[in-house]
């Protein structure tokens, strides 16, 4: 680990939401205190603290990882991407538009790890049904009980993704 012997803080470079970060960073920052606190990105939300809850999901080198339990420092070189930074411009995530249209939130406090949560999810590839992606999803807490419109939310995408590739073979 690269530390400075003037101020005890760690030089790191991270892109984040597509963009390079130079940053100097105490050794005990979490990675999702960083993005919030450091970074202004407060889509990505703090819930349990505790990697129990999901609300603090990013995609890290696009894996879905709980960045409470991240220090920031030992992701050095990698390519974060938060709630933030789904959409092209204006133009949402296909999730994000899926999670308004199927109104898979009350409360909205879990939608950004719930999203980004999904995002790793379909690139994993794993979840082909319903089960499956409730079963993958449930590290992830809504305490309003949205569940059924997540799912539906999710699925609806997984659909969409799967007709697109058919079509094009």
């Amino acid at each position: 680990m690269k530390q400075s012997a003037v101020n005890g803080k760690v030089p790191i470079s991270l892109v984040i939401n597509k963009v390079r970060h130079e940053l100097d960073v105490e050794p005990w920052v979490t990675l999702l205190d960083l993005v919030r606190e450091q970074l202004q990105c407060t889509g990505t939300k703090k819930g349990c603290d505790q990697g129990q809850c999901g609300a603090c999901t990013v995609l890290i080198d696009g894996q879905r990882i709980n960045s409470c339990l991240v220090l920031a420092v030992t992701r050095d070189g990698a390519e974060i991407t938060t709630i933030e930074g789904l959409a092209d411009g204006a133009d949402l995530h296909p999730l994000q538009t899926a999670f308004i249209e199927h109104d898979a939130f009350q409360c909205g406090y879990c939608t950004p790890g719930q999203i980004c949560s999904a995002a790793g999810l379909l690139r994993e590839g794993r979840a082909h049904t319903r089960a499956e992606i409730r079963e993958y999803m449930s590290g992830n807490l809504c305490r309003c009980g949205a569940y059924t419109n997540i799912a539906d939310a999710i699925e609806d995408v997984l659909r969409q993704r799967v007709s697109t590739k058919e079509a094009a073979e």
